[in-house]
C-alpha cells in the first residue's frame, strides 16, 4: 500500500506561481512512477505530468513550458512546479503512483493505482 499527502495548494492571481508537493509512503522500496492530475469543476480529471523512475518527464500539452514535475528521492517527495498560472488551470490536484511498469510514462489515471486526496488551486484573473 502507497500513502500519498499533497500540499501546497492555493489561491493565486493569473501569471503567478506556485509549488505543489506530494510526500509518499508505505512502499518498502520506494520505487514508483508518479504523476500530477488535475480535476476542475464539472470537468473530467486530466493528467497533467508523470515522471518515471529514469527521471524521463511528459506532459500535458496545456502545460507544456509552465509546469515542471520533478522528484526528491531522498525524501520520497514529488513536486510540480507551476508558473504562469491561467484561470484554466483552477482545480483540485492530485498525486498519483504506481508500482507497476516503472519505465513508463502515461497521463492516464487508469495507470496509476494510489491516489492522494488532493489540493486545491484556484487562480484568479
Amino acid at each position: 500500500q502507497v500513502q500519498l499527502v499533497e500540499s501546497g495548494g492555493g489561491s493565486v492571481q493569473s501569471g503567478g506561481s506556485l509549488r505543489l508537493s506530494c510526500v509518499s509512503s508505505g512502499n518498502a522500496y520506494s520505487r514508483y512512477r508518479m504523476g500530477w492530475f488535475r480535476q476542475a469543476p464539472g470537468k473530467e480529471r486530466e493528467g497533467v505530468a508523470t515522471i518515471d523512475i529514469a527521471g524521463r518527464t511528459k506532459y500535458a500539452d496545456s502545460v507544456k513550458g509552465r509546469f515542471t514535475i520533478s522528484q526528491d528521492k531522498a525524501k520520497n517527495t514529488l513536486f510540480l512546479e507551476m508558473n504562469s498560472l491561467k484561470s484554466e488551470d483552477t482545480a483540485m490536484y492530485y498525486c498519483a503512483a504506481d508500482v507497476k511498469s516503472l519505465l513508463f510514462l502515461s497521463l492516464a489515471q487508469g495507470d496509476f493505482g494510489f491516489w492522494g486526496q488532493g489540493t486545491q488551486v484556484i487562480v484568479s484573473s
